[in-house]
């Protein structure tokens, strides 16, 4: 189906009929719920000209339509730009009709936090209205390098029907270090970083309301995984906390989140993580006991612990065994 009757179709379903960003949230109508498995996408209004669409807190299902990551959406003058894309075409496409409830502005942009599939998986919809993708200038490598696994993995685990039309579509528009965006009247500064949650993780700052959208870089809640660099992350809490951001709207979690206290928990975990590795290769313990317990202490803290704090633990092994 062309994209613009999916549009047509969706928003025919909302229940909300209000075209302000003044009367958002906005939510899918009672059809478009049931399409969707039950799952209500519901855009906030977090600031002037700043939405989010807040994903829930579990791994990726045919149930919850693979919206388990937030999204985000800043309208300027001229322009609409788009953070991540969502777990399927089912959200992107949601996300798209409630934008078209907000404003009539192009979405000239979408920009990519990271590679994983839960923030990708709806490019397809984006790339066929003719938005740009932007996106750190390692994800094109890491997408051709994992794209086809992603595909099939994810296939078996939340099924045919909900990646109907997936595509792994790679960024256009490359961000090698700091890249501004013009939506006008409204500027988006956007920070390539080095190895942490994964070696391509972007930011971006809308500095007019100084909101922070961090990707995964910045987990409030669910716990943090890890896919790129322990160590890296750590030393770039720093730099990150340095953003004058008034709130941040992080990958995983409450939307928004009060901004820097929201890393404070994430360090905390990954400074436990560090410490007991560390003492598990000290003490020569072997992976597969290590991983057991480095940071059982943070049991109970974080939801998703046990899906991924093993991974977590082995990970920061093989990265901690050489130092």
């Amino acid at each position: 189906m062309p994209i613009d009757r999916v549009r047509r179709k969706l928003v025919s379903g909302f229940a909300c009929t209000a075209v302000s960003a003044a009367m958002l949230p906005c939510c899918l109508g009672r059809a478009a719920l049931a399409a969707a498995g039950g799952v209500e996408f519901k855009v906030r209004n977090v600031a002037d000209g700043v939405f989010a669409l807040q994903g829930v807190d579990e791994l990726m299902s045919a149930a919850n339509q693979g919206a388990i990551s937030n999204l985000g959406v800043v309208v300027g003058t001229d322009a609409v730009a788009v953070i991540d894309s969502g777990g399927s075409l089912i959200e992107a496409n949601a996300l798209l009709a409630a934008i078209g409830k907000i404003t009539a502005m192009p979405v000239r942009y979408l920009i990519n936090t990271h590679m994983h599939p839960d923030h990708i998986f709806g490019n397809a919809a984006f790339q066929e209205i003719g938005a740009t993708i932007v996106g750190h200038h390692n994800l094109p490598r890491a997408l051709e390098a994992r794209g086809a696994f992603y595909l099939q993995s994810f296939r078996q685990q939340i099924g045919d029907a909900l990646m109907k039309g997936v595509e792994i579509i790679p960024p256009t528009l490359l961000v090698d270090d700091r890249l501004q965006l013009d939506l006008g009247g409204r500027m988006l500064e956007l920070r390539a970083w080095k190895a942490a949650h994964t070696d391509n993780d972007l930011t971006v700052f809308d500095s007019a309301t100084r909101t922070l959208f961090a990707g995964d870089l910045v987990f409030v809640g669910s716990l943090p995984t890890l896919d790129g660099s322990l160590l890296g992350w750590l030393r770039q809490m720093d730099a990150l906390a340095t953003i004058g951001a008034a709130r941040v709207v992080p990958g995983h979690g409450p939307v928004p989140a009060d901004w820097p206290e929201a890393l404070t928990a994430e360090r905390r975990y990954f400074e436990v993580l560090a410490r007991d590795i560390r003492k598990a290769i000290a003490d020569g313990m072997p992976l597969s006991e290590a991983v057991k317990t480095a940071g059982a202490s943070e049991r109970g803290k974080w939801r998703l612990f046990d899906e991924y704090n093993e991974r977590n633990a082995t990970a920061a092994f093989a990265e901690l065994e050489w130092e």
